[in-house]
């Protein structure tokens, strides 16, 4: 009987979570904003995982983000790591952030389908 989801399916998942905690915790940089992992994406071999995230900063510019990004990236063999200590496995994937513009869009989609009913309304 095949399994409900892959090992590395369930691998990222543990990922996501133990990473989202480890950032909480242990980053403590100002300049770095509230970082939500969304999704982890492991290479087949396992040996990379490819993290979305959201970054939320009190201003939404892009360039926010990039730095938030950089920090992220520069943390990575740091939170690797940690990762490693709280993971029982033998080999820890290479950590690599990517920034997650879903709910951005989300939100612009959103405003479009509002601006759309509106006008029909009163056109």
């Amino acid at each position: 009987m095949p399994a409900e989801y892959s090992r590395a399916e369930r691998l990222g998942e543990q990922i996501k979570r133990d990473l989202a905690l480890l950032i909480q915790r242990e980053l403590k940089d100002p300049r770095l904003g509230m970082i939500t992992v969304n999704f982890c994406d492991l290479s087949k071999d396992l040996s990379y995982a490819d993290l979305s995230v959201t970054v939320m900063v009190p201003d939404d510019s892009d360039d926010n983000i990039v730095k938030s990004l950089a920090i992220l990236n520069e943390a990575a063999p740091f939170l690797r790591m940690e990762l490693g200590r709280e993971l029982n496995i033998r080999k820890v994937p290479h950590l690599r952030f990517h920034y997650d513009d879903s709910l951005k869009r989300g939100a612009q989609i959103n405003g479009l389908i509002h601006e759309a009913l509106k006008s029909d309304r009163h056109g």
